[in-house]
Parts: C-alpha cells; sequence; structure tokens
C-alpha cells in the first residue's frame, strides 16, 4: 500500500502515565473559573467547582491566590459545605461579596471580611440573586435577582411561586412566538432586575422596578456596568419586538437613584450587547450586530457618547468577533477573540484601530484586567485543563499561577494533539486538530472516530472539553479528528456564513476529504472508521448516514434528523436562512438538505442520544431517526435522559454517555 506523508504540527507531546483517561478522571477534575483581580492587584478570588459523583452534585468553593507565582499557595476562603461562586472584592480590597447556595436552595447574597470572620447572608430572595458589584465608593452592592412578571416584588413573586406550587394544573399557553429557551419556559414569566443593597442600612431597592426585559439566559451575569462615579447602571436587554417579529439586545441606562430605563438603541437591527464604561465615564463601548438572522454574526464594537449622545464606530472593520471586553485602568480595552481554532487575548489602546495580540495559544477564558498593568484568565488547551494563568498587558511571558488540576491527572496518560490544514470543498483551506492514542506508534494503522462539531457556527477548539473530549475519544486506542469545516467560527465572517442555505454541502467535503487524507497518509485503518457528533454535528450523522457507507458507525447526539422539526426549536428566528427556504415558501430547498429524506440510503450502525429538556433540538430528532432506523433494519441503539437538555451535565449521566459511546464504538470497531 502507497503511503501518503501527511504535513503536519505537533502541538502538544504525548503524556506517560499509568492508564488513559476515563470519565471519571474527567469527572475527578477541578472546574476552575473565572479569576477576579483584588484592587491593589496582589491577589485574585477564583471559584474552583469539584463534584462528588455519589451526590451526583457539585459545588463551588472561592479560593485566594496571589497573582505572582511567587508569592504562595492558594487557600480556600469559603467553606466546602456550601456551594460559593461569583466573588466579588470590595473597592478597599478588605470584604468580598459572593453569592452561596444551600443545597435544595437558591443562591443568596453573602458578605465576607478578608481579615477574618463569618459570612454574613445579605438577602433572602424568592428566586435567589447572581452576580454582584459594588458601587466605587464601596457603600452598596448591586447584583441580579429574578421576579416573575405582574408580580414585581420579591413579596408578590414569593406568593405567586407558593400559588403556583398548590395549583394542580401545570398547563403553559401562550401565543408568543418566543415562549421557551434551551431547557425554560419563559412563559412562566420570570425576568431579571437589578438590585442595590445599601452596606450601611441592610436595605434592598429595585433600581428597574417595573422592566421586563430579559438578560442573556444562557449566562446573566455580566451583562451590566456600573459608571465610574456610582450614578448609572449601564445593561443589555432582550426583548421582543412585536413589529418585525424579532428577538433583540438592546442597551439600556437606568439611574441608580431611581427613575425609568432609557434604550439607548431602540433602532438598531439586531443584537446590541456587554455595555462596559469607559474609564473616564464619558462613554459606553458595547457590541452590535448587523444581521438579525444569522446568529454568528461578527461583532463590531460600538462607542457611545453620553454628553453627545452619538453612537460611532471603535472597531467595526476587524474580521473577527470580540468577546468578554473590559477596561484597563489607562483606558485600554482587552477582549478575548477566537482566531484559528483557538481564543486569543487582544488589546485595543486609546485612540488605535488596530486591536494587538496579548496572548496566543490554547484558549484563554475569563479575561480580566488587574492593577499594575496585567491581566488575568484561564488557560487551556486540548492537552490541559483550564488553570489560572496571568500575563502583561503589553505583551510578554505568561506566567501559570494555579494548578488545581494536577492531582487529578497525576497518573493519566494523554494523546500528542497534532494540527494538519488541508485542502477541503471547493479548493477552501481548512484545519483539524488529531488526537493520537496514548502510546501511538509510527507506521501502525488504528481505528478513526471524526468527531463534528456542533453550531455549525462554532469551533472544535484548542480547549480540554469535558462533554465532548478529543482525549476521552482517542484513550481507547482511536484516532480522533476533529475538523473545523466550512461553516466554523474564528476563520472570519465569509468562512462561517458561506454555508447558509446550503447547511451539509461543504461540511460533508471537508470530513470527507479529512478522511481520506488520513486513509491516505497509512495512519487509520479504512475498514474501521467512526463518526460521532452532537447537535449541528449529529445533523452531520444523519446526512453521513444517507450518503455514504465509509462508516462502520455513527454516533449521534442530540442532532437535527427533520428541518422541518426545527420550526419547534426555541428559537426560529434565522432559520429560512440556515436551512434554504421556509416551510411555506422554499420547502423543495429545505429538503435539499433534508437529512430525513435520504432515508434510502441508511445501512450504517447508530447509537442515538437525546434529552426530553432539549428545546433547542427537542427529543422528537432523536426518536424519529431512531424510528426510521429499526424500522428499516438498521442496527441502532437509543439513549434517552429524560433530565437533560442539549447537554448532558449531571456526573452520573455523563458516565453513562461516555460508557454508551465507548461500548458502541468497541462494538463495530474494537479497541
Amino acid at each position: 500500500m502507497s503511503v501518503m506523508t501527511l504535513p503536519s504540527t505537533t502541538l502538544y507531546p504525548a503524556r506517560k502515565g499509568e492508564r488513559p483517561i476515563t470519565a471519571q478522571d474527567i469527572w475527578s477534575i477541578p472546574r476552575v473559573g473565572t479569576p477576579v483581580p483584588s484592587p491593589d492587584g496582589t491577589l485574585l478570588a477564583v471559584t474552583v467547582t469539584t463534584y462528588d459523583l455519589e451526590k451526583n452534585a457539585g459545588k463551588g468553593r472561592i479560593w485566594l491566590a496571589p497573582t505572582s507565582g511567587k508569592g504562595g499557595e492558594p487557600r480556600a476562603l469559603t467553606s466546602p459545605e456550601f456551594s460559593s461562586s461569583e466573588p466579588a472584592f470590595s473597592p478597599d480590597g478588605k470584604r468580598l461579596a459572593f453569592t452561596r447556595k444551600a443545597e435544595g436552595g437558591k443562591p443568596q447574597l453573602f458578605l465576607m471580611p478578608l481579615d477574618g470572620g463569618e459570612a454574613q447572608k445579605l438577602t433572602d430572595l424568592p428566586l435567589g440573586a447572581f452576580d454582584p458589584s459594588w458601587l466605587p465608593d464601596g457603600s452598596g452592592i448591586v447584583f441580579g435577582a429574578a421576579l416573575i412578571r405582574g408580580h414585581l416584588t420579591a413579596e408578590a413573586t414569593k406568593t405567586e411561586l407558593e400559588r403556583r406550587e398548590k395549583d394542580p394544573v401545570k398547563a403553559q399557553v401562550t401565543e408568543d412566538r418566543f415562549y421557551r429557551f434551551w431547557d425554560t419556559w419563559l412563559t412562566t414569566g420570570e425576568v431579571p432586575h437589578l438590585f442595590l443593597y445599601d452596606v450601611a442600612s441592610a436595605k434592598l431597592r429595585d433600581l428597574m422596578p417595573e422592566s421586563t426585559a430579559w438578560f442573556d439566559w444562557m449566562d446573566p451575569s455580566g451583562q451590566y456596568d456600573l459608571s465610574p462615579d456610582g450614578k448609572e447602571l449601564a445593561y443589555g436587554g432582550i426583548l421582543f419586538d412585536e413589529a418585525k417579529s424579532l428577538i433583540r439586545t438592546a442597551i439600556f441606562t437606568v439611574p441608580v437613584a431611581g427613575g425609568a430605563p432609557v434604550n439607548l438603541t431602540p433602532d438598531h437591527p439586531a443584537d446590541d450587547a456587554r455595555p462596559r464604561y469607559t474609564p473616564d465615564g464619558k462613554a459606553i463601548v458595547y457590541g452590535m450586530q448587523h444581521d438579525p438572522f444569522f446568529y454568528a454574526d461578527r461583532v463590531r464594537l460600538m462607542r457611545y457618547d453620553r454628553a453627545r449622545r452619538e453612537h460611532t464606530p471603535l472597531l467595526d472593520q476587524w474580521d473577527l468577533t470580540p468577546m468578554q471586553w473590559a477596561f484597563a485602568e489607562d483606558g485600554t480595552l482587552v477582549f478575548e477573540a477566537e482566531e484559528d481554532g483557538r481564543t486569543s487575548a487582544f488589546a485595543l489602546a486609546a485612540g488605535e484601530r488596530t486591536p494587538r495580540r496579548v496572548v496566543q495559544g490554547g484558549s484563554i477564558a475569563g479575561l480580566t484586567p488587574a492593577h499594575g498593568g496585567r491581566i488575568v484568565f484561564t488557560l487551556q488547551n486540548i492537552a490541559q485543563p483550564p488553570e489560572v494563568h496571568a500575563a502583561p498587558m503589553a505583551g510578554g511571558t505568561v506566567e501559570r499561577l494555579t494548578r488545581f488540576t494536577d492531582a487529578a491527572l497525576d497518573k493519566v496518560a494523554l494523546g500528542e494533539v497534532r494540527e494538519i490544514r488541508y485542502e477541503g470543498s471547493k479548493g477552501e483551506s481548512v484545519q483539524m486538530f488529531l488526537v493520537l492514542p496514548p502510546g501511538y506508534e509510527a507506521g501502525k494503522q488504528y481505528p478513526l472516530v471524526q468527531i463534528v462539531h456542533g453550531g455549525p457556527h462554532a469551533i472544535s477548539g484548542d480547549t480540554f472539553h469535558f462533554r465532548w473530549s478529543g482525549q476521552a475519544f482517542a484513550a481507547p486506542g482511536y484516532i480522533a479528528a476533529l475538523v473545523n469545516f466550512q461553516g466554523s467560527t474564528s476563520w472570519g465572517q465569509d468562512f462561517a456564513k458561506r454555508i447558509q442555505g446550503a447547511w451539509a454541502e461543504r461540511p460533508f467535503e471537508d470530513v470527507m476529504k479529512a478522511t481520506d487524507l488520513l486513509v491516505a497518509s497509512g495512519m487509520v485503518d479504512e475498514k474501521k472508521m467512526a463518526t460521532a457528533g452532537g447537535s449541528y454535528g449529529g445533523y452531520m450523522m444523519s446526512w453521513i448516514e444517507g450518503h455514504t457507507d465509509r462508516f462502520r458507525c455513527i454516533v449521534n447526539h442530540a442532532g437535527v434528523y427533520d428541518l422541518m422539526v426545527q420550526y419547534a426549536s426555541d428559537v426560529t428566528q434565522g432559520r429560512a436562512q440556515s436551512m434554504g427556504g421556509d416551510a411555506w415558501d422554499g420547502l423543495e430547498a429545505i429538503d435539499r438538505w433534508n437529512p430525513s429524506r435520504f432515508a434510502k440510503g441508511f445501512s450504517t450502525p447508530m447509537l442515538v442520544i437525546h434529552g426530553e429538556k432539549d428545546y433547542r433540538v427537542p427529543v422528537s430528532h432523536g426518536l424519529e431517526c431512531y424510528g426510521v432506523l429499526k424500522a428499516k433494519g438498521v442496527p441502532a441503539r437509543l439513549v434517552y435522559f429524560p433530565d437533560e437538555n442539549h447537554w448532558v451535565l449531571k456526573p452520573a449521566n455523563s458516565i453513562l454517555w461516555y460508557r454508551e459511546v465507548h461500548a458502541w464504538l468497541n462494538r463495530w470497531l474494537g479497541a
């Protein structure tokens, strides 16, 4: 057999250990959260979550760590008895506000002195508290709390919840287009409000008592900012535009002293989000999208002049999307952005028009400026879980500050990670990561598992993915390939958007060309190949099922099977653009890329996995796909989670997920 040389770059070498990684190992790894620096920049607070597999639950604990690797070891600040998170230092650095949740309860606001003493509970709200921030003078703490529409006080919300608990009727009734999200019915009426807790009087005051706007449902924290003088709040509020039948986020301001919110961007076409005041308080910087039907439309940074009430572009010609932006003391704007399958740190100094890359390699998250011209963040890659790091904002050496995950991986063997670029569909350059099995031997052929990411406008990034771990897929003795097909993010707007209206065409060809390349290299046994994917990746699994028989088996998690069923999804805005048409005007175009229309070609054994609470890709997709396979006589297995959404998040369920996936692969590929 002729063997083609495969040009590749080794990113991370193999790591020796006593055994390959398992699902139990993955759940033993502490999950390190966003670092929060102290005002003087000498310390940081970070939430570290660990999981108890017997209790099938996790708890967060806040640790204090020095911002220099020479400053000593981190120390636990909060009790292991409760789950604590969202630390916020007081302006003088002497106290820490945070949220704490007792078992079975809602998170409430707490306050702890850092020189010793017990934490004091500040709130007892019916739906809990989140995202505390201090007023600049230290006199109060602003935080979020949910209330129920029509019952917009804590007392009225509590009464309404008690009434609902006793009511035998649990029906949801609506005429709204947008009535549920992810795993939650929006018809129950919960909306976030921002409250002020006055430290001296211990009194609470609702800062937006009449508001019915939502915050980001996936992560409501980080959606507001305080002006430097503490007199105003800016926040991103989600509204439904009845006239246009669109959901969009707008930027609002509200006086801290009291008053009605003001919408600063009422006429903008799509989402405006994450307002941040400049250090001098003269302006608000926010992110703006132009296309309400393309969720991956790149974000442009805008500047709102508060005195002139004018919106002007700050960074609108850049082809990447800024994320998690924040101002440093000197007015430099620091932010994250996906690029080339990674997430890097960038800085934009006052007056500059081109961002400067500060940290590159692996994937950063939780980027936060610290005193003294430094930034702190978590950094991870395919071979290393997240840990806290720091770097000079001007650029320079990245310093690792924590080692919370070392003990969990001490005896675990990990595979070498490589990167390959190749010619994909229509001659375009495509990138993929390759994870080799522990103990890989050059010249030997291995089974292949092609892992297709979801989205489709997302990435198989250089991250230690806990739910879809490339290392866990490679552990039994497989080569795991993670193709960033056309349609993926981090390569600019055109690369992401070019698959609109033809979801399967280029991505399918990209995955097939990657498979051809690996077979031609001699690394892969062509008779032992499988493919796995979730969400859009699951859509691609069903498409592959109907268009090739080259794989021995398929794993389809929460996959789109019938494009028409996506009208039952939580978000139907933009479906016509992504699918090629509307049900009443473009059915032929939809069917051209609808996997369910190609069942005639189904022959490959498939493992189908789905969660009942999945409102993004409703469970009927999985049940229909499984039913067609069984009726046609194709070997199939169904794993149904009654208590999971689009993702499998509970430890015991996740361990079962990995066990079923590995058993299915072993059944058809061997190990």
